[in-house]
């Protein structure tokens, strides 16, 4: 194979040949129905049970209400990109997938590495608490009678847990084997859970109203805090980062899109009503838990059941208890659904070792990634905390959103074939009027000076975002600072608005481009700098081991790699095709 240079490299682009991105080898079974229950799922479960009681507890306090609704805000900016991509480009991968096809390999594997590490923490924490969750119906027997047999033993740290969860640790072995028998029967098992816990919700939320104490939101305590906003409003900012994973069910959607019947129609309709319920029934949950007791009262990892035993209400504790389990069943099975299919579509694109990608026949899943990272997933649920695996939610799936609202903005702002024609397109990525040194601007392929105007977009989102996380912004310099930033971002933002969209037409689009991915990126990033220290550094760590993979053997075994030098077209860096990958989009 002849040498590609390193940067061409890192930076090849995906492409689909025709109409191969509709091609696929897994079977498209999934309806409309199944895969709005199959999101439902997977945000009801750890956004109610897990996230609530620690976000209220820690962060938040009763203001976990507002932190609902920026989420839910944030995640609805995104949503909008994921429905176009959805839409446009019905592949396993996602985020991964749609990074490939606008910025490159490099990023590409960045953002799909992130991916399963989210989806392997968030289901581990996910089975930790099921396990938490039973046991407390059994007045933590398993947990005293793990502690007397293993406890002399066992030295637990910072990050691993009191005792060995082996519940939690065979529940992820379960979960798995239902997946691994196939999408459509794993779709009927959530679908019916999902409607069960939606109903337990409902009567959560009914009976949990009629103990409200507004007291428990209004006035201040003796020390002078707010009885509402405990913590500030850093505090709900960083309840609202926290609370994000809650929201990140509809990434499902895009990661089974080789399996959905009519994904172009399909996928935009699943993901925003899915987004809608799921922010209605978080506000209403939360709401009435913060009435029901004082936010320091609220348990970490069974909120709600005891809550109600406070209240005396033990038969609404057993009812809730049993939908708590169900819930997060199903939120364990959608986890494990989304994991290895974005390992399906690295393996398969050859960044990652080709034997994740096999599928089985019989089932039509990958079933080899489901039980190499069923195993990793398993022991990190049975020696892991669930306050540390918490804290380390919602990063990567911020990071990966980010990459997918800048992808809309880079791929709209790229020419398109006019009537199908490949040898006729469009003038989209072309100046719409004067800018200053337009002439350098004009020499560069058409859309490529906006792929650089996002990337210092990007860069100015972070300064500005760490000038308020560090609190410079309370002083002189700070103050400066954060004027010189705000008038380079509007400068960022009048210039991509002086290039004109390509007139691709599209089933889902995203609404007042280039405003919305903007606003997109902007809220991501912001959540994404108050979250913790120690998370940022585990996610360089867990980079670390990902960009070994990559260089050497990702890099070299890149199928996109040996597409380009068969028909000849190593290209250096300067370019930015977009033939057949804009053209692949279907109405």
């Amino acid at each position: 194979m002849a040498r590609v240079p390193f940067w061409s490299a890192i930076t090849r682009r995906k492409t689909f040949e025709g109409g191969s991105h509709l091609t696929s080898n897994l079977k498209r079974c999934l309806t409309l129905s199944d895969v709005t229950f199959l999101a439902l799922g997977q945000m009801l479960g750890a956004g109610i049970y897990i996230l609530t009681g620690s976000v209220i507890h820690n962060q938040a306090g009763p203001s976990i209400v507002l932190s609902f609704m920026l989420a839910g805000f944030a995640a609805l900016l995104s949503a909008f990109s994921y429905a176009e991509f959805g839409a446009r480009f019905p592949r396993a991968g996602s985020a991964y997938t749609y990074t490939y096809i606008s910025f490159g390999e490099l990023w590409a594997f960045i953002v799909g590495w992130t991916i399963p590490l989210e989806y392997m923490i968030g289901n581990a924490a996910v089975a930790r608490s099921w396990s938490a969750y039973f046991d407390n119906l059994l007045g933590n027997w398993f947990e005293n009678k793990t502690l007397e047999l293993v406890g002399d033993y066992w030295q637990p740290g910072s990050f691993f847990s009191i005792y060995p969860d082996i519940l939690s640790f065979f529940l992820v072995i379960i979960c798995s084997c239902i997946i691994a028998v196939g999408s459509k029967a794993s779709a009927n098992f959530n679908t019916l859970f999902a409607i069960i816990n939606i109903a337990v919700v409902l009567i959560v939320i009914v009976f949990g109203l009629t103990y409200a104490d507004f007291d428990n939101w209004t006035g201040t305590s003796e020390d002078g805090i707010s009885n509402f906003l405990p913590f500030g409003w850093t505090g709900t900012l960083t309840g609202a980062a926290t609370c994000f994973f809650a929201y990140v069910g509809f990434e499902v959607l895009a990661s089974a899109g080789e399996e959905v019947q009519n994904p172009q129609r399909t996928i935009p309709l699943a993901t925003f009503l899915s987004i809608g319920i799921i922010m209605i029934l978080y506000i209403l949950v939360s709401s009435t838990l913060t009435l029901m007791i004082p936010y320091y009262e609220v348990h970490v990892t069974a909120p709600f059941t005891e809550a109600f035993n406070m209240k005396g209400a033990h038969v609404i504790k057993y009812i809730i208890a049993i939908g708590a389990l169900v819930g997060l069943t199903n939120n364990l099975v959608t986890g494990i659904f989304v994991l290895p299919r974005t390992i399906y579509a690295m393996a398969d694109d050859g960044l990652i070792f080709s034997f994740l990608a096999k599928i089985n026949e019989k089932s039509a899943v990958p079933l080899n990634a489901i039980i190499v990272f069923t195993i990793i997933n398993a022991i990190m649920a049975l020696v892991f905390d669930i306050q540390s695996l918490v804290e380390f939610l919602s990063i990567g799936t911020l990071f990966a959103y980010s990459f997918v609202s800048a992808s809309v903005l880079v791929l709209r702002y790229q020419s398109a074939p006019i009537d199908n024609d490949e040898k006729r397109q469009d003038e989209g990525g072309t100046l719409n009027g004067w800018i200053p040194f337009r002439n350098f601007w004009e020499s560069l392929p058409n859309g490529r000076s906006v792929s650089i105007a996002v990337t210092l977009l990007i860069v100015a989102y972070f300064w500005l975002a760490f000038t308020f996380r560090l609190e410079y912004h309370l002083t002189t310099a700070g103050q400066i600072s954060i004027g010189i930033n705000v008038f380079i971002i509007l400068v960022i933002f009048l210039f991509i608005l002086g290039h004109k969209q390509n007139s691709l037409e599209l089933r889902s689009k995203v609404p007042f481009l280039p405003f919305t991915p903007c606003l997109s990126l902007f809220v991501n990033v912001f959540m994404m700098t108050y979250l913790a220290y120690s998370t940022w550094i585990r996610l360089f760590g867990w980079m670390a081991i990902g960009l070994f993979i990559y260089f050497t053997y990702g890099i070299h075994s890149s199928k996109e790699a040996k597409r380009i030098v068969s028909i000849g077209e190593v290209r250096s860096s300067s370019t930015f095709p977009m033939k057949n990958r804009v053209s692949a989009a279907t109405n």
